[in-house]
């Protein structure tokens, strides 16, 4: 077996386990301060034409996400490749479009963004530093903790490799390895997995022949029905990357719809806007994956100073708020942050990073859950309209005190628990005011119908 082992000088070595969209970033912070990198990645080089589509919903790249891009100094590279979108446009079953602005200020938007775009710009990034290097094709199968070494294998060559370093980051996703070796060797640790009872298929709209894009582009579509729905996010190309959640299980779900006379007739009922739009329809559902939908906490998110967890490893959530990616991005920040804060000591570095994140990743992971049932079910809704217009009137009056949740979560780097706090607090006042007028205007009436 071969074995390779941190080098001997003071410049301490990190091998990162996952070259994602969090794992290219953090390569590049890492090479930044100087360290030695090796980042190991299970599947192929993207840039070879290798990425796989069908299990990629699109990000929503917002202001978090952009500024740990900034840092880097890679945000404008990255956003030629961005499609701003600036609210939600809701479409109901008769085809009428209602058009919600997710800010009071029009220049507040979200930017739709494809993952192998994205992902081969954070890897380059990473990769202009000479002390990173990248190695594709290289699955993590296991992790010792204590000597902070990688068991891998070569899948383009079948060959069992170690890599060696001060300490593994575990930045492989959901489904992590290197928090796979946490579970089976620690003692305490803590971890809970929940799935929605809904999974996700992706979809496509592609450009009009002459390269137009056949919906309006500056937004995020949603098609809202109750339990499940659809949405689309714009792509430079004039296509639309959809994406149905619906339930896995059930008299309707993805389970019973199996013949294609079943999924025309679904989407003709559901979604009959967009099924002129998409004549690959067929052959989409047919042939790309069903999705899951997972939320994860675990705890601690690191072992002495030996491993840490960043982004999915360490908290996956639902797509739901848009916020999976941004979340990563901002680990990476306040990790690189807590080495170069307590660079004599890092394990307080980790345990550091560990409680500045760990109560916003539990926050946004519940807001997450709560944002799909608003998508689905609430934005159809008038009083629901009414209350985000609402949320900006105040949001005027009040500049600089009110804030509402979405802007908090997208459009500041508030951190995920504040903001969701604040929220409440602003929402308690806010019902509060408008019981009072209510008793107030019964009041006024009953003593009028006594004169």
């Amino acid at each position: 077996m071969i074995s390779r082992f941190a080098d001997s000088s003071e410049v301490s070595k990190f091998i990162l386990i996952g070259s994602g969209l969090a794992g290219g970033l953090l390569a590049a912070y890492f090479g930044r301060r100087g360290y030695e990198v090796d980042l190991y990645e299970r599947r192929s080089d993207p840039r070879a034409g290798n990425f796989v589509g069908g299990r990629s919903i699109n990000l929503a790249l917002s202001t978090r996400g952009i500024h740990a891009l900034q840092q880097l100094g890679i945000a404008e590279e990255v956003m030629q490749y961005a499609i701003p979108m600036r609210g939600r446009m809701i479409h109901d079953k008769s085809g009428n479009l209602h058009f919600a602005p997710y800010d009071r200020d029009p220049n507040k938007h979200i930017n739709s963004i494809g993952r192998a775009a994205l992902n081969t710009t954070v890897i380059e990034a990473a990769q202009r530093y000479p002390n990173v290097r990248v190695h594709f094709n290289h699955r993590c199968t296991d992790v010792a903790l204590e000597s902070a070494t990688a068991e891998l294998l070569d899948t383009s060559t079948s060959q069992p490799l170690n890599a060696s370093g001060d300490a593994v980051i575990g930045v492989d996703g959901a489904f992590s390895a290197v928090r796979q070796a946490m579970r089976k060797r620690l003692g305490r640790f803590e971890y809970d997995e929940s799935y929605l009872a809904h999974g996700y298929k992706e979809l496509t709209i592609p450009p009009a022949p002459d390269g137009r894009w056949l919906m309006e582009k500056e937004a995020l579509h949603i098609w809202p029905r109750k339990s499940f729905m659809m949405i689309a996010l714009p792509n430079p190309d004039g296509s639309f990357t959809c994406t149905l959640f619906w339930e896995v299980k059930g008299p309707r779900s993805f389970e019973s719809t199996r013949t294609d006379d079943d999924v025309r007739r679904f989407f003709d009922e559901e979604f009959p806007d967009a099924v002129p739009l998409m004549p690959a329809l067929l052959d989409d559902f047919r042939e790309n994956p069903t999705g899951s939908l997972v939320t994860i906490r675990c705890a601690p998110w690191y072992y002495k100073d030996k491993v840490a967890l960043v982004g999915d490893a360490a908290h996956a959530v639902v797509p739901f708020y848009g916020q999976g990616m941004n979340a990563a991005f901002e680990d990476c920040v306040v990790l690189d942050e807590c080495l170069a804060e307590f660079s004599d000591n890092r394990q307080h570095a980790f345990a550091e990073y560990f409680s500045r994140r760990k109560e916003n990743a539990d926050a946004l992971a519940d807001l997450a859950v709560e944002n799909f049932i608003e998508m689905r079910d609430k934005t159809t809704s008038k009083t629901f309209r009414a209350k985000k217009r609402l949320d900006h009137l105040l949001e005027g009056l009040l500049p600089g005190i009110y804030l509402p949740l979405y802007t908090m979560i997208s459009f500041t780097r508030i951190p995920y628990a504040a903001a969701a706090r604040r929220s409440r607090l602003q929402d308690g006042i806010i019902y509060s005011c408008v019981a009072l007028l209510l008793l107030m205007a019964a009041f006024v009436m009953i003593r009028l119908s006594f004169r």
